[in-house]
């Protein structure tokens, strides 16, 4: 109970607070281990008993399963590493009357010569909300703001007064957490979003409204396609009817050809960099040629004298007049572009169906049924991902007949209910709109999708015979050797109980790029995560 008064537990992911206690929990056919991470989910009312829907996450599988707020025990938050806004914290991530120590981070955001932080810094942050009463007064039409610490004495006069005279906003986050049985409803805009597209323009004040239904959507987020860091994002509608064409997709490694291969066509790719083998029994390759990709598989190579097995990339290399199998090793790391044969335009419904994301797309034909398609003027777009979201279906109060689509949680605007009555009349299509999203809600987005993680691709491992030298510290290795690899012995510390001692191989790279990192553990490769040198 104490968790639910002083933490947010909503409807979005933000609203899904994660606890874990320090004693097992013993249900009726469950049981909730000591330390093990509880996802609060929501508060729901079961036969007359506030209870909290919740969630673990046992070898890959959800298991759901309700306490009720009676639940004793010593709970604690689990830390977690994503990022949030400003705004996010303090409204979810803050209980109430209470400070939160955070890690800064400027990913999202370039600060201009007003940063309030030192140079550099790199600590942490304790945040202390300073709270603001928002009000309305009788008759009025829009919002006081008050300072919380203004020194005024204030009289509770609520019975004295009818408090449906009173200005009553909400927010569209407002609207959704309404229950499904409450809609349709009519609401007059009290602030209106900024925007020139439909149905932005037509949500002004005082404009009456009608609410009809919440649901989840889905969109599919999409990149513009270009060499400098300022790209436009978009999330697209599935009943966006423009038509697109495929654009060559690039790659960097075999890894990456491995994970974009399909069965439904062979992938048919161009080396646009060299690559010189560390095996002979492993392909070298040259810019400029030209290669079906197979299927992976594992070969053998010889490597300091000996036999190993390793992953490679089977793929047939295409000559003047014939076909030549060869090897490429998982690791490589190139440069490779793709071929496209496929004239054909495609709907988007078609491409996600057929094809697997992320696929670069140009529009060749705009959606008619749009102003302005701002899809067709890209010269190309990556479609990343697809992606569910929160909406709510509303029209004019005039025409309940015309309904738009708008999002929930990217529209800032406030409504106030009336007290009237409205059938439901919505019978055509719903029109929904391409929404253009910015840098800091593109990654808001992205961040909370399930993506397919996969390891980076291993590092070469080229069979060279080290002579004995001295072991050097890494500081007394001059920066200007690089790029080069550094084998740390770590003498027997073995936790995975080989046997045997450690060998850590670093590669390292100028120009801050990211590198693939693997230790070896009694001749076993295990992939980390990718290092920032």
């Amino acid at each position: 109970e104490e968790i639910t008064r002083k933490v947010s537990i909503g409807p979005t992911r933000l609203g899904h607070p994660c606890f874990y206690c320090n004693k097992d929990i013993k249900l009726a056919n469950f049981t909730i281990k000591q330390g093990e991470q509880i996802m609060f989910n929501s508060v729901e009312e079961v036969n007359g008993t506030l209870t909290v829907n919740c969630g673990v996450v046992r070898d890959n599988q959800s298991h759901s399963f309700t306490l009720p707020l009676s639940q004793e025990g010593e709970f604690y938050e689990c830390e977690d590493d994503h990022i949030y806004t400003l705004k996010e914290i303090v409204e979810w991530k803050i209980p109430k009357s209470r400070n939160r120590i955070v890690k800064f981070t400027n990913m999202l955001h370039t600060w201009d010569s007003s940063n309030p932080l030192p140079e550099n810094f790199d600590g942490c942050l304790i945040l202390a909300p300073i709270y603001e009463v928002q009000g309305v007064m009788k008759f009025r039409r829009d919002i006081v703001h008050i300072l919380s610490d203004l020194d005024i004495e204030v009289i509770d006069v609520t019975d004295s007064y009818d408090i449906s005279c009173f200005l009553q906003p909400l927010s569209m986050e407002d609207v959704f957490e309404r229950t499904s049985k409450e809609f349709p409803m009519v609401a007059e805009v009290i602030e209106g979003p900024t925007g020139r597209q439909q149905p932005y323009n037509l949500l002004c004040p005082g404009k009456e409204i009608v609410i009809h239904k919440k649901y989840q959507a889905k969109r599919i987020l999409a990149s513009e396609i270009r060499s400098d860091s300022h790209k436009r994002h978009f999330l697209i509608p599935a009943s966006y009817k423009g038509k697109f064409k495929r654009r060559p997709r690039e790659f960097l490694t075999a890894y990456d050809l491995e994970i974009a291969r399909s069965d439904k066509e062979q992938l048919h790719v161009v080396a646009t960099k060299a690559f010189d083998s560390p095996h002979a029994e492993l392909f070298s390759v040259s810019v400029g040629d030209q290669f079906l990709v197979q299927q992976r598989q594992t070969g053998e190579v010889i490597y300091q004298g000996r036999k190993k097995v390793i992953d490679v990339l089977a793929c047939e290399q295409i000559l003047s007049e014939a076909y030549k199998k060869v090897l490429l090793p998982m690791y490589m790391e190139g440069g490779f572009v793709e071929v496209i044969h496929d004239k054909r335009q495609y709907q988007l419904s078609e491409l996600c169906k057929e094809f697997r994301l992320p696929f670069n797309v140009k529009v060749s034909v705009r959606d008619l049924s749009i102003e302005e398609d701002v899809l067709a003027a890209m010269p190309g777009l990556q479609l990343e991902e697809e992606t569910t979201d929160s909406y709510l279906l509303i029209s004019s109060a005039g025409d309940p007949a015309d309904s738009w689509e708008i999002p929930v949680y990217r529209l800032n605007m406030s409504v106030q209910l009336l007290s009237k009555s409205v059938a439901e009349t919505v019978s055509s299509p719903t029109r929904t709109i391409v929404e253009e999203i910015s840098e800091e809600q593109y990654y808001m987005v992205r961040r909370f999708e399930n993506q397919a993680l996969h390891p980076p691709p291993r590092p070469p491992k080229k069979p060279t015979t080290l002579e004995s030298k001295p072991l050097l510290t890494l500081a007394e290795r001059s920066v200007s050797d690089a790029p080069h690899a550094v084998k740390l012995h770590l003498g027997n510390y073995d936790p995975l109980g080989t046997q045997a001692g450690i060998d850590v191989y670093i590669f390292l790279k100028n120009k801050g790029h990211i590198v693939p990192f693997a230790s070896t553990f009694g001749g076993e490769h295990l992939c980390a995560s990718p290092l920032m040198c």
